[in-house]
């Protein structure tokens, strides 16, 4: 074919040329209508609900900021958010230590490190409403701990209805669940050190200790970022695990801050005043993140 006719029908390349281009959007269109749709719409929502007195029912009255000014001096939010921060201020490190513990342990040549990277990682496939009842069997009144205790001439312990013990069972719940998934993202950091480092180290007689103080912190500095910031906005979020373990009780000791505005929206049927508090929460949870940001500097070496 001459380049005359090549130069005259340029159709069919330029089409091929369309349909490349267009590809890579096709496939990312499935997971951008879902996120529009289930986080991006009720986001918007939510934001113009926060500037209305509405039920749900009746037709919405706008009432300007008042909601966020009822929220500066409703004392249960407050609290409630505090709680909150408690839990994830102790769920966060456990999660971080107890991961990368194991990950570290599982990137070595060990028998069968398949098989326990994929029993670590068994609990995240679970809901978790399918956890927190499954601990509810295990620490409930008529569980199987407490059938143990009374079996060997033990008293029972109140794990549920006791404020102590009802946290503690929520934490390490929380972690069991939680603790596969981040091993994982650790994995993978820790595969992606170069070996020639700890090698050096080694031939300048650095110990064990050392070089993990010295090569690995740091090189995983992006990767502890990532962790921290997901188990913080996760813990911050946490809701349906401690419904289904605890509902909320006992006297709402383990009531977090997602439950409240649950119950605020729903259960009193103060939708606007509820879709504030989210947007509250979303604020404090990006300000956070921001700041974490910037202090770790994005997770630079």
């Amino acid at each position: 074919m001459s380049t005359e006719s090549i130069a005259a029908h340029p159709q069919p390349v330029n089409k091929r040329k369309r349909k490349l281009q267009l590809a890579p959007y096709l496939f990312v269109l499935p997971n951008l209508l879902i996120f529009t749709v289930f986080i991006v719409i009720p986001t918007i929502l939510g934001a113009v609900y926060s500037f209305h007195e509405y039920d749900g029912l009746n037709p919405m009255t706008f009432i300007g900021i008042e909601n966020y000014a009822e929220i500066f001096t409703d004392v249960k939010f407050w609290q409630t958010l505090g709680k909150t921060a408690t839990y994830a201020i102790i769920v966060v490190p456990l999660i971080y230590i107890c991961a990368l513990g194991i990950a570290i342990l599982l990137v070595q040549q060990i028998v069968l490190k398949g098989f326990f990277r994929a029993i670590f990682y068994w609990p995240t496939m679970i809901s978790f409403i399918i956890v927190g009842l499954t601990w509810r069997w295990i620490f409930g009144e008529l569980g199987i701990i407490n059938g143990v205790l009374e079996a060997v001439g033990k008293d029972s312990v109140s794990f549920l209805s006791d404020p102590f013990f009802a946290k503690l069972t929520v934490i390490i719940a929380a972690v069991w669940s939680r603790l596969g998934f981040f091993m994982v993202i650790f994995v993978a950091g820790l595969l992606a050190i170069p070996k020639d480092y700890y090698e050096a180290a080694h031939l300048d007689g650095a110990s064990k200790l050392r070089a993990f103080f010295h090569i690995t912190l740091p090189l995983l500095k992006p990767t502890t970022l990532l962790v921290v910031m997901l188990t913080t906005i996760e813990a911050f979020k946490a809701y349906p695990l401690m419904f289904a373990l605890t509902g909320g009780g006992p006297n709402k000791a383990t009531t977090y801050i997602v439950q409240y505005i649950y119950e605020t929206g729903f259960a009193k049927q103060e939708l606007g005043l509820a879709s504030a508090m989210s947007i509250v929460l979303f604020v404090i949870i990006t300000i956070f993140t921001v700041l974490q940001f910037k202090l770790t500097k994005g997770g630079e070496n």
